[in-house]
């Protein structure tokens, strides 16, 4: 266990008695809603933008994509997102991993392959510039989601989050996160999982507020702000 997440570790445990003020939810919840308004609005053109680019490369099939995951108190909620990926992306990925071990234990350790092959051009370009994620603002004006927060998990990872799994659904998921700002794609599934803890127990709109702000630099800006 390395030094950075002991220090995050022994902050969660000072931060355990505090509890979420009424000031912080009701502000939060309302900053939700106006950011779903902009996001909705700006999803109309990005969408056909986003067809006309995949019919472009012969691809007729459905751009946007409904899974399963985690919400609050884990419920299930279904998010939405362009996609990104091959049709049917989940059976070939068990696919792949059945047949190749290395690739099964990159999956096992961060919940996702470095270079996937599912991943199409068109898809390639709007997981870099996260358009993938617009749809989701979908999600903040239905109150399953937020726009800080913890990822939403998938119900497969639920045994391996372990006894952080009770803490993290505590709260709302997000479009971003804690995670996401601090070395998303170099950190592992055991680092992310204390990272959504920490987040839960720190939460409060100046945090917030700086997540959102660091999100846009290393999006919009292509800037590494960590």
């Amino acid at each position: 266990m390395n030094e950075e997440i002991i220090t995050l570790q022994e902050s969660i445990e000072q931060a355990k008695d505090i509890r979420e003020s009424k000031l912080y939810r009701i502000p939060k919840r309302i900053i939700d809603i106006m950011a779903g308004i902009v996001g909705v609005i700006l999803l109309i053109p990005i969408t056909i933008i986003v067809k006309i680019c995949y019919i472009c490369q012969h691809d007729n099939n459905p751009i946007f994509f409904k899974q399963e995951r985690i919400g609050k108190n884990g419920k299930p909620i279904y998010i939405y997102k362009f996609r990104s990926m091959v049709p049917n992306a989940d059976q070939v990925l068990f696919d792949m991993l059945e047949k190749d071990e290395e690739m099964r234990r990159e999956y096992k350790r961060y919940k996702k392959l470095k270079n996937d092959p599912r991943i199409t051009k068109v898809g390639k370009f709007i997981r870099n510039t996260s358009i993938d994620e617009i749809p989701q603002f979908l999600n903040l004006l239905k109150g399953d989601m937020s726009l800080v927060g913890p990822r939403p998990y998938l119900f497969r990872e639920k045994e391996d989050m372990g006894e952080y799994y009770d803490t993290i659904i505590k709260c709302k998921p997000g479009i971003t996160g804690y995670w996401q700002v601090n070395g998303r794609s170099n950190t592992d599934f055991g680092k992310r999982l204390v990272l959504d803890e920490y987040y839960y127990y720190h939460r409060n709109l100046n945090l917030d507020a700086r997540i959102v702000g660091k999100t846009f630099a290393q999006v919009v800006m292509k800037k590494d702000v960590m």
